[in-house]
């Protein structure tokens, strides 16, 4: 079997096909490593969304509430002035 010579650019193409491949592997490594550390922060931040709608949900039905409570002692306060003023 007949092996080929090694000149010093073959060694120097192993050499960076090498280290790229290294470079490679650990860049896959750091990205892997960083999504297992983000794994929840959709959940949380989904769930607070979920609490900041609450409270806002919360705080018109307090405005409805109140405003509606308003108008309806307003109508009848008027119904019964026409209701009086009628012979």
């Amino acid at each position: 079997m007949h092996m080929p010579t090694i000149n010093d650019t073959t060694l120097h193409l192993v050499v960076a096909t090498r280290n790229q491949s290294d470079r490679l592997a650990s860049n896959l490594k750091q990205r892997i490593n960083r999504a297992n550390e983000e794994r929840g922060e959709g959940v949380i931040s989904a769930a607070i969304a979920v609490l900041i709608f609450a409270l806002i949900g919360g705080a018109m039905w307090v405005a409805y509430s109140k405003l509606f409570k308003s108008s309806s002692d307003k109508t009848a306060k008027v119904v019964e002035e026409i209701g009086n003023s009628v012979p």
